[in-house]
Parts: structure tokens; C-alpha cells; sequence
């Protein structure tokens, strides 16, 4: 199964993957490097999310054959703030906009709770507490 194909894969993991078949180049080996740290690969992953959110709504939008302007208008908002949630960067995606604009787009949004293998699963520090008891 091609990456393309592969439901739930993001944008930059198609990247990633597509890189692969191409020859390593300087970059390649110290990004494989850095994503060694754990702290670095979460960030890493974080933006990757930020990025495919940004790509989704710009490509739904051309799609749709609307600017950015055209787009802010029918949200009543600004064109600024269509170009914020189409920036990579960007990271205060409110899930009422993320809403409002896919209605506009006629899409839908998904949002994806899993559970992790790799993260041990936290115990409450918390003891019971009695209320209105003895």
C-alpha cells in the first residue's frame, strides 16, 4: 500500500516516506538523528499536525475555487485570519473555526483520540476524599 493510500498518515509523514526512495542527503541523516530525542520528535510531530491542517483547509479552499478573502467573508472574519489557519506555523486552531470553516467547505472534521504505546499510562496522585462524612 502506497503512502498516499495509507488512511491517517499526515502530510509529513507522506514526505517522510516519499523521501525515503531518494537518495539521503546531509539533512536526511541529521533529521534521523535529532528524532532520536524524544522531546525534539514530539515537537516534530506537533508541527507535522499544524501542517496538515494548514494544507487541508488551503487545498479545500482552492477546491472550492474561493480566495482567501472569499472564504473570510462567508465565515464573517478577516482574510488575516484565513491566512493564519492556513500557516504551518499556526497552532490556535479553535475547533469551532476548524467547524465553521469545513461547513463552508462542505467537509467535515475528524478529531482522533489514540491511545499511545510508547507512553506509560498515569496514575492519579490524588487520595479519596470523604465529603460530608466522618
Amino acid at each position: 500500500m502506497d503512502a498516499q493510500e495509507r488512511p491517517g498518515i499526515g502530510t509529513h509523514e507522506r514526505l517522510a516516506h516519499e523521501a525515503g526512495k531518494m537518495k539521503k542527503t546531509n539533512f536526511d541523516t541529521y533529521l534521523k538523528k535529532q528524532l532520536k530525542d524524544k522531546d525534539f520528535a514530539e515537537r516534530f510531530r506537533q508541527a507535522g499536525e499544524a501542517w496538515d491542517v494548514a494544507l487541508k483547509i488551503a487545498a479545500l479552499r482552492k477546491e472550492a475555487g474561493m480566495s482567501q478573502k472569499d472564504l473570510a467573508k462567508r465565515l464573517g472574519t478577516s482574510q488575516q485570519q484565513i491566512s493564519r489557519l492556513e500557516s504551518p506555523s499556526y497552532e490556535g486552531h479553535s475547533l469551532s473555526m476548524l467547524r465553521r470553516v469545513a461547513e463552508v467547505l462542505d467537509a467535515e472534521v475528524h478529531v482522533i483520540f489514540e491511545r499511545t504505546q510508547s507512553r506509560r499510562r498515569s496514575a492519579i496522585a490524588e487520595t479519596r476524599t470523604k465529603y460530608g462524612g466522618r
